[in-house]
């Protein structure tokens, strides 16, 4: 059973959202949070999966409650989708370095809410084609070259995981991935969680960050392997 929380100011909003959710067999909604603080607290009590945040709520707002419910370690497991009206670039930007594993607008389709989430609560990063060409766009106008721990960072990396990392960062899946470096499906997997635990990100999400800002690819570019 997927736990859920829905953390929304507009109680109609939760209500259509609690309706939706508890007609799937397999989601259950664990509290209803009316600001970013509540949210914090109630992912905390009800033992949340997934958290359903909207950005622009009361109190605190869903960016900073998603960072507060990232940087605490006792909820290392619960995932944040944000979930808002307002797709904007610098929004995307934002809730993916908050912490967030998802970026979806209210209008999303019901059944695609429902595998959205699913996808983020095992582990997976949810990143429409829209949202990923909005982020990949905002890192490009951003100031040019590595971030400065950038060498540390990928020094932590062996060879094959940086060309597994530069893969991640243009969007492949674990399929994909596979298919490119002539490696099984479950190999690729296991690069990427071992990435993902050397760079202290909590999903592909956050690798799609970190592959441009150290530098490992740029906007644009085609990765070339061996």
């Amino acid at each position: 059973m997927i736990r859920v929380l829905l953390a929304d100011d507009q109680a109609l909003i939760r209500a259509g959202f609690r309706v939706l959710l508890e007609a799937d067999p397999e989601l259950t909604v664990v509290g209803e949070a009316v600001d970013g603080r509540q949210a914090v607290d109630l992912a905390r009590r009800g033992r949340a999966d997934v958290v359903l945040m909207d950005i622009r709520m009361p109190e605190m707002d869903g960016l900073e409650a998603t960072k507060r419910i990232a940087a605490d370690e006792d909820l290392a497991g619960v995932k944040v989708i944000i979930l808002t009206t307002f797709e904007t670039d610098e929004y995307v930007f934002q809730a993916i370095r908050a912490g967030a594993s998802g970026f979806l607008v209210k209008d999303t389709e019901p059944a695609d809410l429902l595998q959205a989430v699913r996808i983020v609560a095992r582990g997976d990063a949810l990143l429409s084609p829209s949202v990923t060409r909005r982020l990949i766009t905002d890192l490009a106008t951003r100031p040019a070259g590595p971030a400065p721990a950038a060498g540390k960072l990928l020094a932590a990396l062996t060879d094959r995981e940086r060309e597994v990392l530069a893969l991640v960062a243009t969007g492949l899946s674990n399929e994909e991935i596979a298919n490119r470096l002539y490696l099984s499906p479950l190999t690729a997997k296991t690069h990427v969680s071992r990435i993902m635990t050397k760079l202290s990100a909590r999903d592909r999400a956050q690798l799609v960050v970190l592959g441009y800002e150290t530098g490992l690819v740029t906007p644009g570019q085609q990765v070339q392997l061996p």
